[in-house]
């Protein structure tokens, strides 16, 4: 197998999300609080399946891009970087792999040892080692970004999950290549139940024959896993590029501000590339090339996840929007006015009191 690849469009996609999300997080984790001043004196971003750092045509890896808008972030000034305080740790099992983007590191940013912050290149297998590292690094007790990026096999235990969600201000990515859900015959039913904490959690999951069902339901299977963590917050999600097949990626974070900003993060993504993001309740897969992200009010995706809410029960507009913020893959609390006023004009819901619309407006379905 050579050391370099082919980018696929699916990851692309997902490292343009990254580069959103990280331009938000490192400020947000290296800066003062804005309530009451504390400042962090240690952040760890681990990438736990990093890559050789570059693919065939040059495009850049995540180790590479993640180091770079951090050391050129606009606020870096402002971030009191030093390589005590702030830590990249790039794990790859491959020796030629890993070698290779320890090069390319250096090839991008000079001696490693020289910058103003502490990235290092670690060979091992992330299932196996991930916890272990986090220890010898003095990671535990602050912040940890943890990114399980592996295309075809996650294999880290809900074990270390749990522990990341217990630890302070901590996030977890994971993500599901596109044959994940399909190939289960090579996984042996062990390692499975350390994937998902038991083997009562994920044997439905694999009872499910029809083929467009399984990866919602495998998704929805590893999003209760993340709950069942410690994780108050958990967002899933099908990443449809405009070519090649989907990626499924499932996001787990302790406090509403981590969605706020993974959600600001999607809507900043260029959807006149093509890609888009899909909810596992929904059924619509959007067609190729079509700009899902800023279709508005209108968009059958919103109405439907509205739609499904209020089939529950009623709700304040209040209690609609912070229920697509928690439990939607895109959709922010913003997005429940909207919704609601489409779904009146449609006459498909009552709200009262009659009037305008405010938070505390009661909506149900007719």
């Amino acid at each position: 197998m050579s050391v370099l690849w082919r980018l696929e469009p699916a990851t692309a996609a997902k490292h343009q999300l990254y580069r959103r999300y990280l331009d938000a997080w490192w400020p947000i984790m290296l800066q003062p609080s804005p309530r009451d001043g504390r400042l962090w004196p240690r952040v760890t971003y681990l990438d736990a399946f990093a890559g050789p750092g570059r693919y065939a045509d040059g495009e850049d890896g995540s180790p590479v891009f993640a180091l770079g808008r951090l050391l050129g972030h606009v606020a870096a000034d402002r971030m009191q970087l030093s390589r005590e305080r702030v830590r990249l740790l790039f794990m790859e099992r491959r020796r030629d792999r890993s070698e290779y983007l320890r090069g390319e590191l250096e090839r991008r940013f000079g001696p490693l040892g020289e910058l103003p912050a502490w990235p290092a290149v670690y060979r091992a297998e992330a299932g196996a080692a991930a916890e272990g590292l986090l220890t010898e690094t003095g990671a535990w007790g602050y912040p940890i970004l943890a990114i399980f990026d592996s295309w075809g096999n996650v294999n880290v235990p809900l074990s270390l999950i749990s522990r990341l969600a217990r630890n302070p201000s901590s996030e977890v990515i994971v993500t599901f290549g596109p044959n994940w859900f399909s190939r289960q015959e090579n996984r042996q039913p062990s390692q499975l139940d350390a994937v998902f904490g038991g083997r009562q959690y994920w044997e439905p999951a694999d009872r499910e024959s029809r083929p467009d069902e399984r990866w919602r339901v495998w998704l929805a299977t590893y999003r209760q896993a993340l709950h069942r963590a410690g994780f108050g917050f958990q967002l899933q999600f099908r990443i449809v590029p405009k070519t090649g097949q989907p990626l499924y990626l499932v996001y787990g974070t302790g406090h509403q501000k981590g969605v706020q900003v993974m959600k600001d993060a999607m809507w900043d993504v260029d959807g006149n590339e093509g890609m888009g993001f899909q909810d596992p309740r929904t059924r619509g897969a959007p067609a190729p090339g079509q700009q899902m992200l800023f279709a508005g009010a209108d968009d059958p995706e919103l109405l439907e996840l509205a739609s499904q809410r209020l089939k529950m029960g009623s709700a304040t507009l209040e209690q609609l929007g912070q229920w697509l913020l928690a439990e939607t893959a895109r959709w922010r609390a913003r997005d429940a006015r909207p919704a609601v006023a489409s779904l009146q004009r449609d006459g498909l819901v009552a709200v009262s009191p009659p009037g305008r619309l405010t938070q505390a407006s009661v909506v149900r379905l007719r």
